[in-house]
């Protein structure tokens, strides 16, 4: 049609050099946040050993104020809490520290002072557990 002005259409699109630059930029954040997420879930899965390692704490405190310092030190310090008697004393139930990720012999009252205030060892043995070992002192934080 004689008159009339043909214009070339633009098309908008990402040149390779920015879509390399954004995949590096998710790479980097990438690299940065996995290790932080697994940090985060470890100590989600230490906080079961840390509600076992406390209930433990609760029971052996019971059994000070109704049999001694003394009584308790000679029956339980360096006790596994998978042995039948060191659970028939606190009155825990073979399943009661059954967990996901930390099972009884995984639990070994350490310590108790002179006050009747005992430590208590976790060091994971499953599989999907985290790994390492932590030590529950007597006023709720982990050594």
């Amino acid at each position: 049609m004689p008159g009339r002005k043909v214009t070339a259409k633009l098309c908008s699109a990402f040149t390779l050099v920015e879509v390399i630059v954004v995949i590096l930029i998710v790479s980097i954040l990438a690299g940065v946040a996995i290790p932080i997420l697994n940090g985060k879930v470890d100590s989600a899965k230490w906080s079961e050993a840390n509600s076992g390692a406390g209930t433990i704490r609760t029971a052996v405190t019971a059994y000070v104020a109704g049999y001694g310092v003394e009584t308790a030190k000679g029956l339980l310090i360096d006790k596994k809490l998978d042995n039948a008697d060191t659970q028939a004393l606190l009155g825990f139930d073979k399943n009661d520290l059954k967990g996901t990720y930390f099972v009884p012999g995984d639990y070994t009252i350490a310590n108790i002072d002179e006050f009747g205030r005992p430590t208590i060892s976790v060091k994971s043995s499953q599989e999907n557990a985290p790994g390492g070992e932590k030590t529950l002192a007597f006023d709720g934080t982990w050594e």
